[in-house]
């Protein structure tokens, strides 16, 4: 290499990139509801957080506060935005027996664990969470 040659440089992880990796997880491995892992092998069945937590470390991971830091950001920030899609798209609101509103924002565990839940749906809503995302903060595929 030339001293006046440039390696290339890495494009930062996107959220909508983490979400992806997910819904690609769930098609090769599959889908689970109740835990985020079905089974205890290297790449079981994940839910939703499950899915996403492998994305953000590139391993099975039990808790995500397991997460090396940077991969906890990476995790967070994925999280949220699949949140922030279901409060637009599929708002799932838990109320205390006094008509209590708990929880201000769709739990995607809640969500994962409906029992009319498919893997269909939650893969497909992965993809279109990163596609809100992408829509909002690129501009011709690069990042605003």
């Amino acid at each position: 290499m030339k001293a006046t040659h440039q390696p290339p440089t890495l494009a930062p992880v996107t959220p909508a990139d983490l979400l992806r990796m997910a819904a690609l997880y769930l098609r090769r491995h599959g889908w689970h509801q109740g835990t985020y892992y079905a089974t205890n092998i290297l790449t079981p069945p994940a839910c939703v957080a499950g899915a996403i937590g492998i994305a953000a470390a590139g391993h099975r991971v039990e808790h995500f506060s397991q997460l090396a830091p940077d991969a906890l950001g990476d995790y967070l920030a994925a999280l949220g935005v699949f949140v922030d899609y279901l409060d637009t798209a599929e708002p799932l609101f838990l109320i205390d027996e006094d008509g209590y509103l708990i929880d201000e924002h769709t739990s995607p565990y809640s969500w994962n664990d409906d029992p009319g839940r498919t893997a269909e749906q939650v893969i497909t809503a992965l993809q279109t969470a990163a596609d809100e995302w992408d829509h909002l903060h690129t501009t011709g595929g690069e990042n605003r």
